[in-house]
């Protein structure tokens, strides 16, 4: 077999949707699986539409994304990389009008009412189309049939000739399509589901050309998550686009780990693997025909298991980072101003328990300042519950023979004063988080203490209990 060549063609007329980096990155992991060519061509010939924003978005997130290419633009857009160039179809004007001209030499296009169409062979018939209320042209021919490697055998009709030239001039997408992998010479198409129904077109098209068509794989939808509804998702859903994980400040080797599961499995249990290991395993017979449903809450939990593992030093220079571009810059001042030493152990603390760096902050202002908010909802469930008020009042009198020194002399003590009154640890620390932190979810209570020292603590349950 030829050396395999892919190809990843976004058009730069929106933001960077989520399905779009998947078929990116199918398309990458063939391509580094087998030591071939991963190619990037941009379809920017939709003027209308168009915009260099969105283009340099699909190269910052396919770069975040590390999904490096072979040919195509340069990440920066200045210049350009491979043998069968260009890249953009907005500059490939010259190459339509010379493939078109081979079409109209070989009798396979002609032109009617301003437009150039791709002619059928077969024997023609007239007949009544009932949904267009009229009389059309149709040919006799053989189903085209298509040896998907993902769907199997799959057969479609073509049995009227379609446009390739509009009558503005511009070529339309099947024909470019077909022209820029042919003088590209890609040798496998790795694109999405929905593009299945253009495919007869294009191997008509290849024929027309008397090129053999490339080996085709069309991998399965996106679909929403259950809570989004019904369908595919689409660039309005939640945590559909890159842009918003890039701001959440997402690990993007935990995203590329996930988007590798959608549609794919390594042909057992895993699914947290180093990027290596997933290039390894990866091969198309390994993509399911099903359509994959997104879930952003196991997104979510991947990214945490990322970041859970993050070296110490990678972590704090992620959060050092977040919280320099934090909007709320009375937090960001408060936690950046701390003491190296104090900000790493409250870093050390929330690493093992967030989903992203994005949580950071909500996670952490207590350790920063006096002036966190106290969640109203979770303050009337806590105080609902036996009697709060005295469990604070036993251990504001038992805070000053505790020991500070470590998480386990914190928790002996507290669980000293929990048997002397014949309760246990939880009528304790549930009332005691509230009241240092405002809130029912962080680190241990232990590790709270022992970072905010006793001095703080007693300050805080003293506050907390003047005004309940």
């Amino acid at each position: 077999m030829s050396k395999v060549r892919v190809r990843f063609a976004p058009s730069p007329t929106g933001f960077f949707h989520i399905g779009s980096a998947r078929t990116a990155l199918f398309n990458w992991l063939y391509a580094r699986h087998t030591g071939g060519t991963f190619i990037l061509r941009i379809e920017d010939t939709d003027q209308a539409r168009n915009s260099e924003e969105f283009l340099r978005l699909i190269y910052n997130s396919l770069t975040w994304l590390g999904m490096d290419w072979d040919e195509g633009p340069n990440p920066d857009g200045v210049g350009e990389r491979g043998s069968f160039g260009p890249y953009r179809q907005s500059q490939r004007a010259d190459i339509y009008k010379q493939y078109l001209q081979k079409l109209l030499d070989a009798g396979r296009a002609y032109e009617k009412d301003g437009a150039i169409w791709f002619k059928l062979l077969g024997e023609r018939f007239k007949t009544y189309d009932e949904h267009r209320k009229k009389e059309v042209e149709k040919v006799k021919a053989a189903p085209v049939v298509i040896e998907d490697l993902i769907r199997g055998r799959v057969e479609r009709a073509e049995d009227e000739d379609f446009v390739i030239f509009r009558s503005d001039g511009n070529p339309v997408f099947h024909f470019v399509n077909v022209v820029d992998d042919i003088t590209m010479q890609v040798t496998h198409i790795i694109r999405g589901e929905d593009h299945l129904s253009n495919t007869s077109k294009h191997v008509r098209l290849y024929e027309g050309f008397g090129v053999t068509p490339p080996v085709f794989a069309h991998i399965p939808l996106i679909l929403k998550s259950p809570e989004m509804g019904q369908g595919k998702m689409s660039k309005r859903d939640k945590g559909a686009l890159i842009e918003e994980y890039q701001q959440r400040r997402f690990l993007p080797e935990a995203l590329v780990n996930y988007l590798s599961l959608l549609g794919w499995n390594a042909g057992d249990d895993r699914e947290k693997m180093p990027i290596a290991e997933i290039i390894k395993l990866f091969d198309l017979p390994g993509v399911n025909q099903s359509n994959a449903r997104f879930d952003g809450k196991k997104l979510g939990h991947m990214n945490m298991l990322y970041l859970l593992e993050l070296p110490a030093g990678r972590f704090l220079t992620l959060a050092r980072e977040y919280f320099e571009t934090l909007p709320d810059r009375v937090v960001a001042a408060a936690a950046l101003s701390s003491p190296a030493d104090y900000f790493a152990a409250v870093m050390a603390l929330a690493q093992p328990k967030i989903k992203s760096i994005d949580e950071l902050a909500a996670y952490t202002v207590y350790f920063f300042t006096d002036g966190f908010p106290c969640d109203a909802k979770v303050k009337e469930k806590v105080l609902a519950k036996g009697d709060p008020k005295a469990r604070l009042a036993e251990l504001m009198a038992a805070l000053p023979a505790m020991d500070f020194s470590s998480d386990a002399a914190i928790e002996e003590g507290i669980k000293a004063l929990a048997v002397k009154h014949g309760l246990g640890f939880g009528d304790y620390q549930a009332v005691a988080r509230l009241a240092v932190t405002g809130t029912n979810v962080g680190p241990s209570i232990t590790g709270i203490f022992r970072l905010l020292g006793l001095a703080r603590i007693q300050a805080r349950l003293q506050s907390f209990l003047s005004t309940v």
